[in-house]
C-alpha cells in the first residue's frame, strides 16, 4: 500500500477512521443525503442546526446534525422500511 504524500495528508490529515466534527456545508448536505440547496432550507426552518462561524470559516456540528436527523420524521407516520 503506497503511503500518503504530502498534500494528501493537507487535504485530510485525519485518518479514515476519526470523521471530523466540524463540517462545512457540502460536506453537512452530503452527510445527511441532500443537496446543498435542500440542507440551507433545513437550516433556515429549524430542521437542522445553525452553523458556527470559527474566525472566516463556517462549520456544522456533526453532533448537532445527527440529533437533528434523528428527530425527522415522516409527515404521514408510515416507516418505509415497512413496505
Amino acid at each position: 500500500m503506497a503511503s500518503q504524500t504530502a498534500a494528501e495528508e493537507r487535504v485530510n490529515p485525519l485518518p479514515p477512521s476519526l470523521p471530523p466534527r466540524g463540517l462545512s456545508r457540502g460536506q453537512a448536505a452530503a452527510y445527511i443525503g441532500v443537496s446543498p440547496s435542500k440542507f440551507d432550507d433545513m437550516v433556515k426552518d429549524g430542521r437542522m442546526p445553525a452553523a458556527v462561524k470559527i474566525d472566516a470559516r463556517t462549520v456544522w456540528d456533526r453532533f448537532k446534525i445527527d440529533e437533528a436527523f434523528s428527530c425527522l420524521s415522516n409527515d404521514d407516520g408510515r416507516n418505509p422500511w415497512d413496505e
